[in-house]
């Protein structure tokens, strides 16, 4: 499984590279952080084993992901701010070996407390790779950022597509062990990566021979604080209503339609596999139309759906659940690319904040929605969410950039 990568294309200033979106390394990045997200996913996947092995309440499970998710919030902003001022192109592969060990943990855990370290490393693995991979994918882009993000996340958003369906098919059968097998995979995604890395660094060296561009905005410094409060603010409502459906969407369909716990995991693999289409095109359509326009569409199209959803039939709750993943899931590119065409030079630091502040409300949210549910139960949690889209109507105060967003 880990045999040679091929070789990744030069880094524009280097013999032979020329300035253009460089695919091959998206591409690579991609797969990394398809496979990063197929092992984090599988902590979510999983619960419904672990409530059972362990008879851990909705609390702990939302605890869990708290510990998962808190980790990254805290550790990306600080680790985006560092490689900005000192980039660190071989810390990925870094950082996929916290999260191979964070799975192993997982899967021979014989406590409570060995899950809560699991998913702690898992989380420091989540911190250390998304501001590096993130730089990775915009210094390929070639002017493309919107595109060049989506590539980027359509690989983490399919990874978390496939956890579930791997859980359902192979973990459920063999039991909680089977999480240790995919930890090989691990060793594909550090031997990409490391290739990743000295293109990276190459890129880098040449990049400190050519005159820095200039990065002042034509916003003055309060709208910029303005505009990013608000995008901070969507991506507080976004993360809030799919983390109720990656941790208790499997609970919900288990309790409302007396599903088995293999085929509530191949529902949750069909919301996050509309929700990785809705991420590539999001950045496509961005690139085209702006990033604004795509976040009012996303954010604001979603709600029609949601409010439907936890009323709906089993045939339409499927039918709203890919609506819904597909259109909310083309927002986070958008929200990327202008954040951090505000801050321009500051990759790493935007990157780290909105990924960390994606975690850490995730993790906040699990961890809340989780005493809801064990108080008021599963049904009222999805009810209550699904006015969060709503939310969205504070685009109207973000402001336009370019000519496309007019």
């Amino acid at each position: 499984m880990t045999s040679p990568t091929p070789p990744l294309p030069a880094a524009p200033g280097q013999p032979g590279a020329v300035i253009r979106t460089q695919y091959m390394v998206l591409v690579a990045v991609s797969l990394c952080h398809m496979i990063n997200d197929v092992m984090q996913s599988l902590l979510a996947a999983i619960y419904p084993l672990l409530q059972a092995e362990f008879a851990l309440s909705f609390t702990q499970i939302g605890l869990m992901t708290l510990a998962f998710m808190g980790t990254a919030s805290v550790l990306q902003p600080l680790i985006g701010q560092f490689i900005d001022r000192r980039p660190m192109p071989h810390s990925l592969a870094a950082g996929m070996g916290a999260t191979l060990l964070g799975l192993i943990f997982l899967a021979m855990g014989p406590s409570y407390g060995w899950l809560l370290a699991g998913a702690t490393l898992i989380g420091i693995g989540s911190a250390v790779f998304h501001p590096e991979a993130s730089r990775v994918a915009r210094a390929a882009a070639g002017g493309k950022y919107g595109t060049a993000q989506s590539l980027f996340q359509v690989g983490g958003n399919t990874g978390h597509a496939l956890g579930p369906l791997l859980a359902a098919f192979i973990v459920v059968p063999l039991g909680r062990a089977a999480v240790g097998a995919f930890a090989a995979l691990a060793l594909v995604g550090m031997a990409i990566l490391a290739a990743v890395g000295r293109w990276h660094e190459g890129q880098r060296r040449a990049a400190a021979t050519r005159p820095a561009p200039a990065v002042a905005t034509a916003l003055p410094r309060r709208k910029v604080v303005l505009a990013i409060s608000i995008l901070a603010f969507l991506v507080f409502s976004k993360n809030i209503y799919t983390v109720s459906i990656s941790s208790y969407y499997i609970f919900f369909l288990i309790e409302r339609f007396d599903l088995s716990t293999q085929a509530a995991q191949v529902m949750l693999f069909v919301f996050l596999g509309a929700a990785a289409l809705g991420v590539m095109l999001g950045g496509v359509i961005g690139d085209r139309f702006g990033a604004r326009w795509v976040i009012w569409f996303s954010i604001l199209g979603t709600l029609p759906f949601s409010l439907l959803l936890p009323h709906a039939s089993l045939f339409w709750t499927g039918v709203l659940t890919i609506a819904v993943g597909f259109i909310f899931a083309s927002a986070f590119p958008a929200i990327l690319v202008f954040a951090q065409e505000l801050v321009p030079g500051r990759v790493g630091l935007i990157a780290g904040l909105f990924f960390g502040f994606a975690f850490g409300i995730g993790g906040i949210a699990a961890a809340a929605l989780g005493v809801l549910a064990d108080a008021r139960g599963i049904e009222f949690v999805f009810w209550v969410c699904s006015f969060l889209p709503a939310l969205g109507l504070l685009t109207v105060f973000l402001p336009r950039l370019n000519q496309a967003e007019a």
